[in-house]
């Protein structure tokens, strides 16, 4: 059987059906990963907390309002349904941390990759050690996840300019099912955070909140 706390298939009924649960008592948490290889894991620092807010608010979730922190070889890794993770540089995974993330991701976990520039070639080849015979693909625009509560019909929003490329949205997919989600010189991670941070215009915020949300939305109900 997958992965999944009771607690979020209770969520996600509550969601369905539109309750409200008591903000007192959060369902479940989120994480942020902590990663070897000497990459700034830790950058964005009000970014979670910043979409817990607004998935609390805007979409009836109740998850507690601060992230925690996990590491990828960690037990307790299968605790969150959702991890996050993020920076500029390396990233090393040993072979027992690639093992555990693999068995949480088939588990029923998701994971989300933010590049926050400069991440894109580390991460995939570490992610080739979680799964040697898979491969990131572009998600099309139709995919459910940009339409999970907010549209997207052009894919990711653009918040910070990177290269000057478009951005672009890759998944693993394992049997159908999306299991990471990897967001590619968009910088979603740098619109969930402060606007005094980057002084970002508020609508470029909340569409980049918007489709953080669609991701923890997806992620919750699509076991």
């Amino acid at each position: 059987m997958r992965f999944r706390h009771l607690a979020c298939i209770v969520l996600g009924i509550v969601l369905f059906l539109g309750f409200k649960p008591a903000y007192s008592q959060a369902s479940f948490k989120i994480a942020k990963m902590k990663y070897g290889g000497g990459g700034d894991w830790y950058c964005n620092k009000t970014s979670l907390g910043n979409l817990i807010k607004y998935c609390n608010s805007n979409l009836r979730m109740n998850i507690f309002p601060e992230e925690d922190i996990v590491e990828p070889g960690s037990p307790e890794l299968f605790s969150y349904p959702f991890v996050h993770m993020t920076g500029h540089g390396n990233v090393v995974f040993s072979e027992s941390e690639a093992r555990n993330l693999r068995k949480y991701l088939l588990s029923g976990g998701f994971l989300h990759i933010d590049d926050n520039y400069g991440l894109d070639k580390f991460v995939r080849r570490e992610m080739k050690k979680v799964f040697p015979e898979l491969n990131f693909v572009e998600l099309p625009y139709n995919h459910p996840i940009y339409s999970q509560k907010f549209k997207f019909t052009n894919g990711l929003p653009k918040v910070h300019e990177h290269d000057g490329k478009a951005p672009q949205g890759f998944g693993l997919i394992w049997e159908g099912r999306l299991i990471c989600f990897y967001s590619y010189e968009c910088d979603l991670g740098n619109g969930w955070e402060d606007q005094s941070v980057y002084n970002d215009p508020e609508p470029i915020r909340q569409r980049a909140l918007q489709m953080g949300a669609n991701l923890l939305s997806f992620a919750l109900t699509s076991f």
